[in-house]
């Protein structure tokens, strides 16, 4: 792995005059917006933030309205910068110690932030779930977060903070030291947004640049020495102890979760993950696959994925009584030393409700608690470990150990 414990290049990111902890970009969008309203609610005393994006009169409106509603919190400060301006973001990102950001899709959009804070010694934290987008952000912007002490912390949303830290919960339960077979089965009630969806179907577009931006990621990366870390795809079956429909999940969570496995010792010698959807009807998932292979099929075809897109808006989203219902699980089996250990993670709406939530705990995380220093491209679990799952515990997320 590249990331190092560069103390000294964070020691002078640190100690630079800078009169914000927290920046939130993206905060006049719709899941900005509860960011902000979250950050609002739990800043710690003497925390110093802002809102940040393009359009000053809706960032003087947001920043209004939070201070009409918490008269007795200061209100954030506002910042002017715009994705097309590379100097308003290099001003940016040296005017803060962390940066959220939830402006997407970030393989569009997303590059010139990470630029900026890699260089400036700034925290980053994201919601991507674009692999592509990770990996480049790895091979271009790697060695300048490594040198100027940046951690760069991508997808702490629903992807993947419940799978990361589920697993890291989960390895917490089973000994020590010894191979270990672990699997995720995620289920949600919930509608995601148009955003999420644009964002999958324009990486459907893209698998194969994915694919050759993965290679060149593997040969920079390198192998763990003494270590096997390794993805085991799976088949679609039913679980008779789950009594569920597992089937192959194509997301970002397992590739965090490995990233996380080979950085972390404790993951063991010998360490594989899986990672499925968890669905009740066998109906459900032949429906469920043959839509998935059309709409894969469909987006690698300019002419149709445009007709695709035009489907859902990108800006659209749940209404509040349908988050209010919305919920998830994700179960984790482990298999190691004999043992077969089962743990839970779960909450409440995950596309908006509790990715806000993780969202700005983890950017809370890097700018107040005591964490190891690292720098680099790094999981949430490698960089917040413990701590972030205390927060996200307090946030809302329930960690529990079904069976062991």
């Amino acid at each position: 792995m590249s990331e190092t414990s560069s103390s000294s290049a964070r020691a002078g990111a640190q100690s630079a005059d800078r009169p914000f902890d927290i920046i939130l970009y993206g905060a006049t969008g719709f899941t900005g917006g509860l960011v902000a309203d979250y950050l609002v609610r739990n800043m710690p005393e003497g925390g110093a933030w802002a809102i940040a994006g393009r359009n000053r009169t809706k960032l003087d409106a947001l920043a209004a309205r939070m201070a009409s509603e918490m008269p007795d919190v200061p209100p954030p400060g506002v910042v002017v910068a715009d994705t097309t301006d590379r100097e308003s973001l290099e001003d940016l990102a040296r005017s803060t110690r962390v940066v959220i950001t939830t402006v997407g899709p970030y393989l569009e959009y997303g590059e010139p932030l990470v630029a900026a804070c890699a260089e400036a010694g700034t925290d980053y934290v994201d919601l991507a779930g674009e692999p592509e987008f990770v990996d480049r952000m790895y091979l271009e912007h790697q060695d300048a977060a490594v040198a100027s002490g940046a951690r760069i912390v991508h997808a702490c949303g629903f992807d993947s903070i419940p799978h990361d830290l589920g697993v890291y919960y989960t390895m917490k339960q089973v000994p020590e030291g010894v191979p270990a077979a672990v699997f995720g089965a995620v289920h949600a009630d919930a509608q995601f947004s148009g955003g999420t969806f644009h964002s999958a179907i324009e990486q459907f577009a893209r698998l194969r640049e994915a694919g050759q931006t993965a290679k060149r990621r593997r040969e920079k990366q390198g192998r763990v020495e003494g270590r096997r870390i390794k993805s085991v795809p799976g088949k679609p079956h039913h679980d008779k102890n789950l009594g569920r429909w597992l089937v192959p999940l194509p997301t970002i969570d397992p590739q965090i979760v490995l990233r996380s496995a080979a950085a972390l010792e404790q993951y063991g010698p010998d360490f594989s993950y899986s990672h499925y959807a968890s669905i009740k009807s066998p109906v459900t998932v032949a429906a469920g696959m043959a839509g998935m292979g059309a709409i894969a099929a469909g987006a690698q075809v300019g002419p149709i994925r445009s007709q695709i897109l035009k489907r859902i808006d990108r800006g659209s989203g749940p209404s509040d009584s349908r988050r209010a219902r919305s919920s998830f699980d994700v179960t984790f089996v482990a298999l190691a030393g004999g043992r077969r250990v089962v743990t839970r993670v779960s909450g409440g709406d995950p596309g908006y409700t509790e990715t806000s939530m993780m969202i700005a705990e983890s950017a809370l995380c890097l700018a107040f608690d005591e964490l190891p220093a690292l720098s680099g491209q790094l999981t949430p679990a490698h960089a917040m470990g413990d701590a972030l799952l205390g927060r996200v515990e307090r946030g809302g997320l329930t960690f529990e150990v079904l069976s062991s």
